[in-house]
């Protein structure tokens, strides 16, 4: 799979972690930065990663910021986009399972790296199988009619 990854400043170094994770589990990673530690907006990448799948250029992302919770807000303003937080294996792995989010975020003051790297596992090694579309249809029905 294709994973479009981004931070703040806040996520830099378990974005580094969690990309060089990702890529030894078989995944190609086009990193949003940011690339190094210098104070970075969270909207502006969080932005720029959902934005490259919308496009199609990626079929999922990892979003990582100080809580997870800002980069989770932007991404899902994006139409099309779900975007969830998770910071435990069964969340993440629901996250696809149960809503077909094709981001996961996450916060790098909330867990440490190996929770991290297990949650995108949980994230990555599971398929949006449908079970779940009559919840999802919803969903995309409640973004369509706010934005009447």
């Amino acid at each position: 799979m294709k994973i479009a990854i981004g931070a703040d400043h806040n996520g830099y170094e378990l974005k580094e972690a969690v990309k060089a994770h990702v890529e030894q589990l078989g995944h190609v990673v086009e990193d949003f930065g940011c690339h190094q530690c210098a104070e970075t907006d969270y909207p502006d990448v969080a932005s720029d990663v959902g934005k490259s799948i919308q496009r199609g250029e990626n079929e999922r992302g990892i979003l990582i910021c100080g809580t997870g919770i800002g980069v989770a807000i932007t991404a899902n303003k994006l139409k099309g986009i779900r975007a969830a937080l998770a910071h435990d294996y069964y969340s993440a792995e629901r996250a696809q399972l149960s809503n077909n989010a094709q981001i996961l975020t996450m916060g790098a003051q909330i867990i440490g790296i190996e929770v991290a790297k297990k949650n995108v596992e949980a994230y990555l090694n599971v398929t949006w199988e449908g079970g779940s579309q009559r919840k999802v249809d919803k969903i995309d029905e409640v973004e369509k009619n706010e934005n009447k």
